[in-house]
């Protein structure tokens, strides 16, 4: 094209992970080669408003559990429309007739958690007929239910941990029937909303007696819990999958997670607070077999739920030497401090050449069925 591509950069969103996305949006929004590309940043407010945000990087950034960024609901109104000339940005300031911003080339889309990551802006996006960044509808909207996502994975022969699933109505109408089905999984286990992230609305339950405290904490975040069997004494390793511009499948070196100081598991404050005691071995001290068969399921896994630019699969190594597959990310954390990143850097792609080469994949692919 004769002009630069435009990027729109949409972050934010309705759900617990808003402050996340803003970050990851930050982090972003300061890597994209601004000689290469127009670029404009949206917000989703946590109401669902979108707006021209400012893209102020600085405040955009996560400096503590108590101050979390989060969009401007009072910025400028703003819409994708479907135009005859392609699909446009629209202010709509009330008052005033509605007036266009210019087309938009490609959504580079940063949210996680419901209302972004799990097929509904895919959704939207298909609709209007713009290209972005990353899985598709199905691929999305199955890697956020962790439910479905298990579904899928042992369906491909992939395996996962053993798991129940329990509904707010579920526990409305018995507790105690929920509570004997999870029961039989044994203990500890952990209990977590079905499409949430972030580890938030996460607990662990050693015994029957925690149970509904934290069954009641999930169900804050999500109407459907997912309780699943805790991989004790198993070793967190996570891979990169990243599509080349022919559309291969590629993964980066595998990383591991080790939980030090007073955190039980992978929690919120360990996963993006540079004070907490996290250390991260990248790439992880595995053996050459076991670093290639997570490769390869890797693959196995990013092609089992249709995924399409990038993924993150998480694995627990156990202690008898089995894998099995805990989750895969559409849009996993996505700051150069970020697993998904380092994993990359670790692999010959840096941070601004990850975001353009994804952009580029976006770019070149077809909207509509595929």
């Amino acid at each position: 094209m004769a002009r630069k591509p435009r990027v729109a950069v949409v972050f934010g969103g309705r759900s617990s992970e808003h402050a996340i996305s803003c970050v990851t949006a930050g982090s972003v929004l300061a890597a994209i080669d601004r000689d290469r590309y127009d670029v404009v940043p949206l917000g989703i407010a946590a109401d669902g408003r979108w707006v021209l945000e400012s893209g102020d990087v600085e405040r955009l950034r996560l400096t503590s559990a108590e101050t979390l960024p989060s969009v401007d609901a009072d910025a400028t109104p703003v819409a994708l429309a479907r135009a005859e000339s392609g699909t446009e940005l629209v202010v709509s300031e009330a008052g005033r007739p509605p007036r266009a911003l210019g087309e938009v080339d490609v959504v580079f889309p940063v949210l996680h958690g419901p209302w972004g990551e799990d097929g509904t802006l895919q959704g939207l996006l298909e609709m209007t007929d713009v290209r972005y960044v990353g899985a598709g509808v199905l691929a999305s909207a199955v890697s956020m239910d962790k439910a479905y996502m298990k579904i899928v994975l042992a369906a491909a022969g992939l395996p996962v941990m053993p798991s129940v699933v329990v509904t707010a109505r579920q526990w409305r109408e018995s507790a105690r029937a929920a509570t004997e089905r999870v029961d039989t999984l044994g203990y500890p286990v952990f209990v977590k909303p079905a499409r949430g992230g972030s580890s938030i609305g996460i607990s662990k339950v050693r015994s029957a007696g925690e149970l509904a405290g934290a069954i009641e904490e999930a169900l804050r975040y999500d109407p459907k819990v997912l309780v699943e069997v805790s991989a004790e004494g198993a070793r967190e390793i996570e891979c990169g999958v990243l599509q080349a511009l022919d559309g291969t499948p590629e993964t980066s070196v595998p990383a591991e997670i080790r939980i030090t100081g007073d955190h039980d598991f992978y929690d919120f404050r360990a996963k993006y607070l540079p004070e907490e005691a996290t250390e991260l071995d990248i790439p992880a001290h595995l053996s050459d077999e076991l670093t290639a068969r997570l490769r390869e399921l890797s693959v196995s896994a990013f092609e089992a739920v249709g995924c399409e630019g990038l993924a993150r699969v998480d694995f627990f190594v156990l202690p008898d030497g089995g894998i099995v597959v805990n989750e895969i990310n559409t849009m996993p954390g996505f700051t150069p401090l970020s697993m998904y990143p380092q994993m990359w850097a670790a692999s010959g792609v840096d941070y601004p050449a990850l975001v353009d080469r994804l952009l580029q994949l976006a770019l070149a692919r077809d909207t509509g069925l595929r």
